[in-house]
């Protein structure tokens, strides 16, 4: 969608969601020396100001980011002052947590105001020097400023193309390693078709590959139907295979159109991913919910967990 911005959405729940998934899979990546292909299928701009242009116009990074802030600054006063008797110690923040908040608030130093990082420079911050990752963003605008961003770095590649049809060219990667993150505006209903095709295509060229999937939750068929037929593709790979994560931060009503929260589809999860979750979600449902029917799923082809 090419009036599409992600800049409007910046540092919400779901970027808070899909960036401490998209960390952990590529930490994984890199507990092996050889190289691997990071693909970002609908890269953005890379990066965004929060305090000007589009993300200062709904502030949406108020209920996400800046309420995972104050949730962890609350959390260690209240672990560093003296406790009513009898009650015990609060426990503090996952290290994967506290970890993604320290690269965002060091991202923010060099930078003229304050700043949030899309996935391309999350990804950065994680890549090695023989690790190489491919951009992919159709606006002519957001392909301008991820460009301008990345030009200096030789591990990246920006291309202004369809995510969707550069996939074919670029798995499998030479290295047989790699992580491919899609996420596209959803304001053009085609683009879940777009999604099932394209990961049609993909697992058939890139079996071993980690996909991750970033899908809204919403009102609407299309977005209920996804997780299902995305789960019906990775029946390929397995039990091991498939693991879908949610993060509801309140009530829906039938008809709307705004999000309720968001989800995670991970094909070919690393090993360590299911733990990282259980740990995360509740801290993130706590932080992030805004009424009482905030709350969590994460779900394998073993096992579910509902919160």
């Amino acid at each position: 969608m090419l009036s599409y911005r992600h800049a409007f959405h910046a540092g919400n729940h779901g970027d808070v969601l899909k960036h401490l998934v998209l960390l952990e899979c590529l930490d994984h990546l890199a507990t092996k020396d050889k190289p691997y292909l990071y693909v970002d299928t609908h890269a953005g701009a890379g990066a965004y100001a929060l305090d000007s242009g589009y993300a200062a116009m709904n502030c949406e990074w108020a209920a996400g980011i800046d309420k995972l802030n104050a949730y962890g600054t609350r959390l260690e006063a209240a672990s560093a002052g003296p406790g009513a008797p009898g009650t015990a110690e609060p426990a503090p923040l996952p290290s994967s947590i506290t970890r993604y908040l320290k690269i965002i608030q060091d991202f923010s130093v060099p930078e003229a105001g304050s700043w949030y990082p899309g996935s391309p420079a999350l990804a950065a911050q994680c890549m090695r020097r023989g690790d190489r990752a491919v951009l992919c963003e159709l606006h002519v605008s957001d392909h301008a400023l991820l460009d301008e961003r990345f030009s200096t770095d030789r591990r990246f590649k920006v291309l202004k193309s369809d995510g969707f049809v550069q996939l074919k060219a670029l798995l499998p990667p030479t290295t047989r390693r790699g992580l491919i993150l899609i996420d596209p505006s959803y304001e053009l209903v085609q683009d879940y078709d777009s999604i099932v095709a394209a990961l049609k295509d993909a697992l058939g060229r890139f079996h071993t590959g980690i996909y991750l999937i970033w899908y809204p939750l919403l009102e609407r068929q299309e977005a209920k139907d996804l997780p299902a037929a995305v789960a019906a593709l990775a029946s390929q790979l397995g039990e091991d295979g498939f693991l879908r994560t949610e993060l509801r931060i309140r009530s829906s009503v039938p008809g709307e159109r705004g999000m309720a929260g968001s989800g995670m589809m991970i094909l070919n999860p690393p090993w360590t991913l299911i733990k990282t979750l259980q740990g995360i979600l509740p801290i993130l449902a706590a932080a992030l919910g805004q009424d009482g029917n905030a709350g969590w799923t994460l779900a394998s082809g073993k096992q579910c967990f509902l919160q």
